[in-house]
């Protein structure tokens, strides 16, 4: 560069210095504070300042200034564009419009795929029940080991009860269940709704051991008698935490399905798509995993009365189940 551009770039400077000082001032407040919470005069300036900033780096660029003035006025413009023109929503804003609206109509575009992920959880429940009931073998074949802790078809009925009434301390009984529970159904969610995008049929499989291993523990009870009193005690958090892994299938079945049938689109496109209702899903059964862990943390030890657990279980179920049907929706 040589005197006279020297010359020149030292006047373009000082000539505009003042309002992009101006403007670095402003845009430092908009972005600790906020462009709602500025002053109307000074929202109004970083407009007008930003809009001035551009000019002069248009015009800075076409007489070919000093590359450390350009890198200067690139990166203060970007600034400024970013706290005038991007979105000015606060992370509780965007939380906030995902519970009202983004949440439950993503889960009402998804019934069908949410459907799914119920029936095969039913279905392997279904399956580890009856197979039980053939050979209580089987048992030992679903059921983890971790998961059992002693749990098992050698167990005496008295301990099978008092597991399920007794106050124990999370170390040893269903407390131990329910510990590992929470753990299997929390990793099954994830890969239920990762693995989903291959062709569907991991998300399926897993959902439908999960139901096998509920299946043959739920048939271990029945068969001593003590079916509706261990469906009371998995009430509790199981309403919650079992739906959360179903909802978390659909979110898998559904970004399998754009792979497997995109229809006009091509398979990236549907993939992304997909994925827009797919990660509110998965948003949701990290939410119900939490209320679950909870409900499993302090409920199930407080509350020994059966219909009170019923009634706890169920009735979180039904609010869940309320948030989904009507969040959202407009009042007529």
């Amino acid at each position: 560069m040589d005197s006279q551009d020297l010359i020149r770039s030292a006047r373009f400077r000082k000539e505009r210095e003042a309002d992009w000082q101006r403007l670095e001032t402003l845009v430092r407040t908009a972005e600790s504070k906020g462009l709602q919470r500025m002053a109307f005069a000074d929202a109004r300036d970083l407009a007008e300042l930003y809009r001035q900033a551009t000019t002069s780096l248009a015009i800075a660029r076409e007489i070919s200034l000093d590359k450390a003035l350009l890198t200067y006025l690139e990166a203060l413009t970007a600034r400024a564009y970013l706290c005038v023109y991007a979105p000015q929503e606060r992370l509780g804003g965007l939380f906030g419009r995902f519970l009202k609206r983004g949440a439950p109509e993503a889960m009402r575009r998804s019934w069908k795929f949410i459907l799914l992920g119920f029936l095969f959880m039913t279905l392997g429940a279904l399956a580890g029940y009856l197979l039980y009931f053939e050979n209580n073998d089987w048992f030992y074949v679903f059921m983890p080991s971790e998961m059992a802790s002693g749990r098992s078809p050698n167990a005496t009925t008295e301990s099978l009860r008092s597991s399920i009434y007794g106050h124990d301390s999370g170390t040893s009984g269903l407390g131990s269940f329910a510990a590992y529970l929470f753990s299997h159904n929390t990793r099954i969610a994830i890969f239920v709704f990762g693995l989903g995008v291959f062709a569907c049929a991991p998300a399926i499989l897993l959902t439908f051991y999960n139901g096998l291993i509920l299946g043959a523990f739920f048939a271990l009870h029945v068969d001593r008698g003590l079916g509706v009193d261990l469906a009371g005690w998995l009430s509790v958090h199981g309403v919650t935490e079992l739906s959360a892994v179903c909802i978390a299938c659909g979110g898998g079945l559904k970004l399998g399905s754009a792979v497997l049938f995109p229809g006009n689109r091509t398979r990236a496109d549907a993939l992304r798509h997909a994925g827009r209702d797919a990660v509110k899903l998965a948003l949701v059964a990290a939410l119900m995993l939490v209320a679950a862990a909870l409900l499993e943390s302090f409920a199930r030890q407080l509350v020994q009365d059966m219909t009170s657990r019923f009634v706890i279980g169920w009735g979180v179920g039904a609010l869940w189940l309320a948030w989904f049907a009507f969040g959202g929706r407009r009042l007529r």
